[in-house]
């Protein structure tokens, strides 16, 4: 059951995020929905605000007015979240929920993923997948909150950076 669960954007009044989430986690654990209604999730950021000469880090809502809920759709479910206090509905063409995409999942950094790399800066390793799968190259750069591995190549007896995720790379031993 669990593989189905995809994320949604709901749509709430704005300033109301946290209420509609409160208020569906409440539902969700007092009728027992756990297995349909898995995550619920206000997106915010960070933010360092300077008033009066005076820094202070304030939380702001990345998307004001909307709610992400990564739930199993069925008829209940879109239901329970559909009359929550404060929701106006699903996002999607005639509120007809469409679930979002794993790219998207990704950018939005909603889900995060654990990666354990292998391999370092500097070592011998075979690219696995994508166009120059099969190839041999050497890490030169590692960013693991963006997910992503710079490779040098040498291609036609040049040195090329590529830049790749970081599971399209394998040490070689």
């Amino acid at each position: 059951m669990a593989e189905a669960a995809k994320w949604y954007v709901v749509h709430t009044y704005s300033g109301y995020e946290n209420k509609v989430a409160t208020n569906l986690e409440k539902i969700v654990e007092n009728r027992k929905l756990q297995d349909l209604i898995q995550e619920i999730r206000v997106p915010t950021e960070t933010v360092i605000e300077v008033k009066d000469n005076k820094r202070k880090e304030v939380e702001r809502k990345i998307f004001p007015g909307y709610v992400l809920v990564k739930m199993v759709m069925t008829d209940d479910s879109w239901y329970v979240v559909r009359n929550t206090r404060g929701c106006t509905g699903f996002v999607g063409p005639a509120s007809k929920p469409i679930p979002l995409t794993d790219e998207e999942v990704a950018k939005l950094g909603v889900e995060t993923r654990q990666v354990e790399v292998r391999y370092q800066v500097g070592d011998t390793v075979k690219i696995t997948d994508g166009p120059l799968e099969g190839f041999m190259g050497i890490v030169e750069e590692i960013d693991v909150p963006k997910y992503k591995v710079r490779v040098v190549v040498s291609m036609f007896g040049r040195e090329t950076p590529v830049e790749l995720e970081l599971d399209q790379a394998e040490l070689v031993e």
